[in-house]
């Protein structure tokens, strides 16, 4: 579920942080995120969490949005699928399941290539390493 929270209502926003602020024992993880990666036919709000293709918005889960920005990030390289549990998932697995990153990619094909069906991009394979984000 993503909560979005309009202008006039960031003030409840805001004092959650402050009561969070006022604990040490609270972690404080911040993302650094780039205001927005743009390619031909597609668009990446990393702020907002919004992929869009032209004026349609892609609806992406959390796992999917996770995915595109890492790869979209690392246009051109071959992310391992170790790298890119590790940086999705958060966590470290010696034996990584790559079934689950591979089930994770093609939905997020699916919806992107549905959405933007003359497209510049790709998500490739790369059989036994991982997955890399092409631009033509």
């Amino acid at each position: 579920m993503i909560v979005e929270f309009k202008d006039n209502e960031t003030y409840l926003f805001n004092e959650i942080i402050e009561v969070l602020q006022r604990y040490s024992e609270v972690y404080k993880f911040e993302v650094d995120y780039e205001s927005v990666i743009s390619f031909k036919d597609l668009e990446i709000f990393p702020k907002q969490r919004k992929v869009y293709c032209g004026k349609q918005e892609i609806p992406l889960t959390t796992k999917e949005f996770n995915l595109l920005y890492y790869l979209a990030t690392n246009e051109g390289r071959v992310l391992t699928y170790e790298q890119i549990y590790q940086k999705v998932w958060g966590n470290y697995v010696q034996n990584i399941e790559n079934n689950t990153i591979g089930s994770h990619v093609c939905k997020l094909r699916e919806k992107l290539y549905k959405a933007c069906q003359e497209r510049d991009f790709k998500i490739s394979c790369v059989r036994e390493v991982g997955y890399c984000f092409e631009v033509k």
